[in-house]
């Protein structure tokens, strides 16, 4: 398995927007609008592929005020889920942050993935709160 930065726009990048929707939008019966894809332009897109270059996974970091990087959108295919393809995606993109400066990885986890980032030494900062219809907590690390 590796990892790739993704350009927006490019046949990857819609790949990328294909997978996020199965895995994290249709479930709820939400829809990517054209406007809320636009938003991410200048955010970077980070895939995870096999050596056969499947798609196996993507999130995307955007960058935040005060050395912060936001990840968003961590969809991995089903099939590939608890094989740790998840676990390559954070690392690579940890390092992807500091090397480009930031201090501190924030993102807002679903209720159900919140002992996969604990695990990985992200820790949950205040109450749950409602996104995308479903539960989801704060939670951060500081990149050293």
């Amino acid at each position: 398995m590796f990892t790739l930065l993704i350009d927006f726009g490019t046949p990857a990048y819609d790949d990328m927007v294909k997978l996020r929707d199965d895995i994290l939008r249709k479930p709820l019966g939400l829809e990517f609008t054209p406007e809320y894809l636009a938003a991410e332009y200048d955010m970077m897109h980070l895939a995870c592929y096999n050596e056969r270059h499947e798609l196996l996974g993507c999130l995307i970091l955007a960058p935040q005020e005060n050395g912060e990087i936001k990840m968003r959108q961590v969809a991995v295919r089903e099939d590939c889920q608890r094989k740790g393809v998840g676990q390559l995606m954070v690392a690579d993109s940890e390092t992807i942050a500091r090397e480009k400066g930031f201090s501190k990885m924030t993102m807002h986890a679903r209720d159900t993935a919140i002992p996969f980032y604990k695990k990985l030494n992200y820790k949950k900062k205040g109450r749950a709160f409602t996104e995308v219809t479903i539960k989801h907590y704060k939670m951060e690390k500081e990149l050293k």
